[in-house]
């Protein structure tokens, strides 16, 4: 009997390993592909350390680039344009605060909101297609911080570009510039997030780690882990900090123009100037003291125009064999998406509570509260798988607290968290049950 079930044992293992052989030869096959087309390890090329000046001006050109101008500022401005071209359908007479507003469109007429959310809509495809196209080409060669560089100047000369504006019919342009400004933006968002693992494997000590305690045998493959991935979430903490300080200085130096040019309304342009310039001058010691880090040469039968495509493809097939990995990328999207889109919709909602006031809306902006993770992580040594979920929860009570402005749960309350005191029946108003509508 012990033999008869040895043997079952045994023919059971090789119909499995039978069957397992074709999964395995496929995923041979897409590792040769993968090692074509992402190239060799950058550690076969001469890597330059990470110096001190080179992370700060890191962290300074997020600093200046914390969103307050084209996530901000220039939607508000656009919006402002659309409301004061705008007209109540039927009659024709100018928009008031608790009128319907429509604007012509393409042959007809779309309500304000309904405009804004087109210019959205654009933004997100358009990043999109450039993410595809160019995202992966920027790991070869000099690409990426070159890409990085023209984006961040198309940026700044877009944002400046909102000077022009001083017209209500001057609402299309605005829309442009909007839309390629906030394209730019995130971006440089992207192409930025992306140099920080490369500046955390060759700091000091991490490349000490990698190159002497690890080769040495003083430290485990996993220690060695440990040190990098505890880098990386230093560097990125750290610039995610400096972020939402320029967020709040840039809001409060806004004062300095805003406060004095009360009722003009040409402050909220030079607003935005002022926004922008601010990150001009932070932003450009990155690209003074940026080392070049040149990634592996391009794949044979690759381009730039091509190369995006080929590893989405590449990814495709991989769906099967890395099924936490495709989860993991589908719950970003889904954090992502809800993410941006309320936040489109408690921006629109906010410009037409507050009238388009940029004081208020600056106000607003320095009552959000600003969490930096960067000390508990630090403290508990806290890795990425834990560190990820427990900042995603975070935004949960953001979106649903009444008393957190911008807050999505106005939606359902009886009035706004951050609406001024003003009476309005418009159907995008948050107050629409207030004592005023009795």
């Amino acid at each position: 009997m012990r033999d008869a079930a040895e043997l079952d044992a045994v023919e059971e293992a090789v119909d499995s390993t039978a069957t397992d052989v074709p999964d395995q030869q496929k995923i041979k096959e897409n590792l040769e592909r993968f090692e074509r087309l992402f190239g060799v390890d950058e550690d076969a090329f001469e890597q330059p350390t990470t110096s001190r000046k080179e992370l700060w001006s890191y962290y300074l050109y997020y600093n200046g680039d914390n969103g307050v101008g084209p996530g901000s500022y220039s939607q508000a401005l656009f919006q402002s344009m659309l409301q004061s071209a705008g007209f109540q359908p039927g009659n024709g007479q100018p928009c008031t605060g608790s009128s319907a507003c429509v604007v012509p469109w393409v042959g007809g007429t779309r309500s304000v909101s309904s405009v804004v959310l087109i210019a959205n809509g654009l933004t997100f495809i358009f990043m999109t297609v450039l993410f595809v196209w160019l995202g992966s080409a920027a790991d070869y060669g000099s690409f990426g911080r070159w890409l990085l560089f023209a984006l961040t100047i198309i940026c700044w000369v877009f944002q400046y570009g909102f000077l022009v504006i001083r017209d209500s019919s001057q609402w299309p342009t605005a829309m442009g510039l909007y839309i390629v400004a906030y394209v730019s933006y995130g971006a440089t968002l992207v192409f930025y997030a992306a140099v920080f693992p490369r500046l955390a494997r060759y700091m000091p000590h991490v490349r000490k780690a990698r190159e002497e305690k690890l080769k040495g045998g003083k430290i485990s493959q996993e220690e060695y882990e440990m040190v990098e991935s505890l880098e990386r979430n230093h560097i990125s903490n750290v610039s995610t900090a400096h972020s939402n300080i320029g967020y709040l200085l840039t809001l409060a130096v806004n004062l300095s123009v805003l406060l004095p040019l009360q009722g003009n309304s040409y402050a909220n342009n030079l607003a935005l100037c002022l926004t922008n310039s601010y990150w001009v001058i932070l932003g450009i010691p990155w690209f003074i003291w940026q080392q070049k880090r040149s990634g592996p040469s391009m794949p044979k039968g690759s381009s730039y125009l091509t190369i995006g495509y080929k590893q989405v493809a590449l990814a495709i097939r991989e769906i099967k064999y890395l099924p936490q990995t495709f989860l993991y990328l589908f719950a970003f999207f889904l954090l992502a998406d809800g993410l941006n889109t309320t936040t489109t919709l408690v921006s629109i909602i906010q410009n037409d509570e507050i009238t388009f006031s940029f004081v208020q809306l600056t106000y607003l902006g320095l009552t959000q509260g600003k969490l930096l993770m960067l000390q508990p992580y630090s403290k508990f040594r806290t890795q990425t798988p834990l560190a990820l979920p427990l900042s995603c929860q975070l935004t949960f009570p953001q979106r649903s607290a009444p008393s957190s402005p911008p807050s999505a749960s106005g939606t359902f309350s009886a009035t706004s968290a951050y609406a001024p005191s003003r009476c309005s029946s418009s159907p995008t108003s948050l107050a629409s049950s207030s004592p005023c509508m009795a």
